[in-house]
């Protein structure tokens, strides 16, 4: 008589479905979403100088005693928790049915940016919030972002099954798209850093990197850039919309967000002198989602996610 091992049922308590990984991917993008706008914060409301210390808020206490230091050290709690989202997402990716080996590697890689992200944010503090330690910090957790976004449509693939990709057209169109949104983010991070916001905190004043108006200049021109690039892909979506209605909505729900990013941006430019710190988190959070948003289109057309099955007949 054959006995079973004993460490086989463990061995599938450990092992994770495709849906419960899709969930620890969407957990991990919305608090790669939400670090981007504590982050802003910390920088809108000039609390970067806050804590001086890191883990700790001082040397003689380790807690926040006052308003900027509230600010900085909340932001460092949120960083903890995506940390372990971040954690609990490569982890799952390991014992995930069917993931394949890349899907694992990225989901690793989600961790270890957002890891990094702990020491850059001390020597940054260390530095006096130097503003290109500052840039650095939010590009990298847009790159971070942008990779647990893949992650989340390797799990919707995994869910749902997979297509083939696009036409050529779609997908070269779509890499033009993605190299306009990057050039997009950064031509932004370098205009909020030439701006009102320069991150100050208490009596320290942060230098600002170069001057507002030259900033947004180029920043514009990003924008229009990354506008029309994106318009000839809705037009091509358009017209092969019988084929690929789900790029005709992706697309929809891209220029509604692009919308809503340039009104915000154009009431910051046009009220300058008095505009409020939260206006102008509005426009970094919309853009971290444009971001988002356009690496999940692109990368649709190279790997697309099937259509949702319909459901099935209620069977009362």
């Amino acid at each position: 008589m054959h006995s079973v091992p004993v460490s086989l049922p463990r061995r599938r308590a450990l092992t994770l479905s495709p849906v419960a990984f899709r969930g620890f991917a969407l957990a991990a993008v919305s608090a790669l979403v939400l670090i981007v706008a504590t982050g802003a914060t910390v920088r809108l409301t000039g609390s970067g100088l806050g804590c001086h210390h890191w883990p700790t808020c001082e040397r003689t206490h380790a807690l926040p005693k006052g308003y900027h230091s509230d600010v900085e050290f909340s932001n460092r709690i949120v960083s903890v928790f995506t940390v372990l989202a971040t954690l609990l997402l490569a982890g799952a990716a390991w014992r995930t049915r069917g993931l394949g080996r890349r899907a694992r590697l990225l989901a690793t890689g989600v961790f270890a940016g957002t890891l990094v992200q702990a020491p850059l944010g001390a020597i940054t503090v260390y530095y006096d919030l130097n503003p290109y330690l500052v840039i650095s910090h939010l590009l990298l957790s847009l790159t971070v972002l942008g990779l647990a976004v893949l992650v989340l449509l390797a799990a919707a693939r995994l869910v749902r099954g997979g297509g083939d990709a696009l036409p050529s057209p779609a997908r070269w169109l779509g890499a033009v798209l993605l190299a306009a949104v990057a050039v997009l983010v950064v031509s932004g991070t370098l205009a909020t850093a030439a701006g009102k916001f320069p991150g100050s905190g208490g009596a320290g004043v942060v230098p600002r990197l170069g001057s507002f108006y030259p900033s947004v200049y180029w920043h514009v021109r990003a924008v229009a850039a990354f506008g029309i690039v994106f318009l000839v892909l809705a037009g091509w979506a358009w017209r092969e919309r019988a084929r690929f209605g789900w790029l005709v909505r992706g697309c929809a729900g891209l220029l509604a967000v692009l919308l809503v990013q340039m009104a915000v941006g154009e009431v910051q430019y046009r009220t300058y002198g008095t505009v409020p710190w939260w206006l102008v988190l509005v426009h970094v959070a919309v853009a971290a989602l444009l971001f988002a948003l356009t690496v999940g289109l692109v990368a649709r057309l190279w790997r697309p996610v099937a259509r949702a099955p319909a459901p099935g007949p209620d069977p009362g």
